[in-house]
């Protein structure tokens, strides 16, 4: 089983971009499907995106292209770039790590978009 933490978030204006990363201490990284869940302010916890096991990049949010979705099995390491961050973005995100089980999740970064 592993253990998650997640790093980056802060806060940027509208149209600035952010990497958050994850990275697990423990075995089997590369089984794991990674996946992310940003919460919003007052709202629940919502799936967008995820890196399956053997995938170096998943394009996601293809509407817009704003967000790419990466994993580093070597480094044990899942990564959200976004870019054109828009206030809607703004959120905590957590990483979680599903394979049988879905295991969540460090503190989260939090994301805040605003002028």
């Amino acid at each position: 089983q592993v253990q998650l933490v997640e790093s980056g978030g802060g806060l940027v204006q509208p149209g600035g971009s952010l990497r958050l990363s994850c990275t697990a201490s423990g075995s089997d990284f590369d089984r794991y499907t990674m996946a992310w869940f940003p919460q919003a302010p007052g709202e629940h916890r919502e799936f967008v995106a995820r890196a399956l096991p053997g995938t170096f990049t998943l394009y996601t949010d293809t509407v817009n292209g704003r967000c790419t979705n990466s994993r580093y099995d070597a480094k044990q390491t899942a990564a959200r770039q976004m870019n054109s961050l828009r206030p809607e973005d703004t959120a905590v995100y957590y990483c979680h790590a599903q394979w049988g089980a879905d295991i969540c999740c460090g503190q989260g970064p939090q994301v805040a978009v605003s002028t």
